[in-house]
C-alpha cells in the first residue's frame, strides 16, 4: 500500500514530477469541476430535505449561505489547470461543505444529519486529490468537520464513538481507493510519456527527430529572444560515413552513430538541444553561448569524438558553427548557415570546425 500511495516519489527527476502534477491537473480538472457541481446540488437538496423533516433554529438563508461560495468555487475550477491552485480550491470546497453540514445539524438532537454526510465526504472525494498533502488535509477536514455539532450540547458518547469508528473505516477505504487511483494514473502517465518520446526521438540514437528538434528550437529561440541572450547552432556531419557502411556493413555504421550520439549527450548542458537531422548529420542548439564560446565547445566535441573507434580507425566529424545574427532569425535560416559552414569544413579537409 505504501508503494502504491507514493508512486510520484519514484518519478525519475523533478521535471518529470512537475510534468506528472500538470498531467494530473489536466486529466482530473474536469472531474473535479463536475464533482463540485454535484456537491453543490447535493447540498441544496440536503437543506431542502432538512427543512421538510424538522424545524431548525437557524434561518433558511443562513443554512443556504455556503451554497453561493460553493458555486463560485465550482465555477472557478472550470478552467484552472494549475495543480496547487486546483488542490486549494478543492480543499476550500470540502471546507464549505463541512460548514454547511454543521449549520444544517444545528438543533438536531440525534446529530444524524452531521454523521451521515460526514462519512460520505472522504469516500466521495477520495479519487480527486492530486498529491499526498492535499489528500491528508482533506481527510483531516472530513474527520474533524462534523465534530463541533457532535460535541455541542449534550454529548452522546456512544454516538460519538460510533462516528469515530465509521469515519476511520471511511478514511481507510478512501486511502485504498486513492492509492489504486494514483497507481493507475501514474502508469497511464508513464505509458503516454513513453509513447510521446518514441514518436519524437530517433529509434537508433535516442536523439530528437528532425521535426521535434525544429519544434523545440523555435520555442527555445523565443525564450532566448525575451532574455536577450546569444545563441549558436552546431551542424555536425560524420566524415567518410558512406565507405564505412559500404566496406563494413550497416551494423558498423549504426554502432558508430550510437557511440557518436552518446558522446554528444555527454557534452551537452542542461538546456541544450540535440537532434538527428539526417542519416549521419546532427544539429545542436546552444543557448547562452556566443560564437567564440560555441567554437570552443565545438572543438571540444570534435576532439571527444576521436575516442569513438570505427573498424577502419577513429571517427571524425566536420562541424559548422553559426551565431544568431538578429533577434528574429529563424532556426531554419540559422541551420542553413551552420550547414554551409560545415560544408566548408568538408572542403577544407574534414575533421575540423568552421564558423559561418
Amino acid at each position: 500500500m505504501h508503494a502504491l500511495f507514493n508512486n510520484l516519489r519514484h518519478a525519475d527527476d523533478p521535471d518529470q514530477r512537475r510534468e506528472y502534477s500538470q498531467y494530473l491537473a489536466l486529466q482530473m480538472g474536469p472531474m473535479i469541476h463536475a464533482l463540485m457541481l454535484v456537491g453543490a446540488f447535493a447540498y441544496l437538496v440536503a437543506v431542502a430535505a432538512t427543512t421538510l423533516v424538522r424545524d431548525s433554529p437557524l434561518p433558511l438563508w443562513l443554512r443556504l449561505a455556503p451554497l453561493v461560495p460553493l458555486l463560485l468555487v465550482a465555477a472557478s475550477t472550470r478552467h484552472v489547470r494549475q495543480p496547487r491552485l486546483l488542490s486549494l480550491l478543492t480543499l476550500l470546497c470540502v471546507l464549505l461543505l463541512e460548514i454547511g453540514i454543521n449549520l444544517n445539524s444545528f438543533g438536531d438532537v440525534h446529530k444524524q444529519s452531521a454523521v451521515l454526510p460526514g462519512l460520505l465526504l472522504p469516500v466521495a472525494s477520495s479519487v480527486i486529490w492530486l498529491a499526498r498533502w492535499d489528500f491528508i488535509a482533506a481527510m483531516l477536514l472530513c474527520a474533524l468537520g462534523p465534530l463541533p455539532m457532535l460535541l455541542l450540547g449534550s454529548i452522546d458518547s456512544a454516538q460519538t464513538f460510533q462516528y469515530l469508528v465509521y469515519m476511520t473505516i471511511a478514511i481507510a477505504l478512501s486511502t485504498v481507493l486513492r492509492a489504486f487511483m494514483a497507481r493507475t494514473l501514474f502508469e497511464q502517465f508513464r505509458l503516454e510519456r513513453q509513447l510521446r518520446e518514441q514518436a519524437n526521438t530517433d529509434g537508433l540514437t535516442g536523439l530528437l527527430l528532425r521535426n521535434r528538434f525544429f519544434e523545440l528550437a523555435r520555442l527555445a529561440l523565443g525564450d532566448i529572444r525575451r532574455r536577450q541572450q546569444p545563441v549558436c547552432v552546431l551542424y555536425l556531419d560524420a566524415d567518410h560515413f558512406k565507405p564505412l557502411n559500404d566496406n563494413h556493413g550497416h551494423a558498423a555504421g549504426d554502432a558508430a552513430l550510437v557511440a557518436l550520439a552518446a558522446v554528444m549527450r555527454k557534452q551537452m548542458r542542461q538546456g541544450d538541444l540535440i537532434g538527428r537531422i539526417g542519416g549521419e548529420e546532427f544539429a545542436l542548439l546552444l543557448p547562452g553561448l556566443d560564437l567564440q564560446q560555441a567554437d570552443a565547445r565545438a572543438e571540444q566535441l570534435r576532439l571527444a569524438i576521436h575516442a569513438v573507434q570505427r573498424p577502419d580507425g577513429p571517427l571524425t566529424v566536420s562541424i559548422g558553427v553559426a551565431q544568431r545574427d538578429h533577434a528574429d532569425e529563424a532556426i531554419e535560416t540559422l541551420l542553413v548557415r551552420a550547414d554551409q559552414a560545415m560544408r566548408q569544413a568538408k572542403r577544407d579537409g574534414r575533421d575540423r570546425v568552421v564558423s559561418a
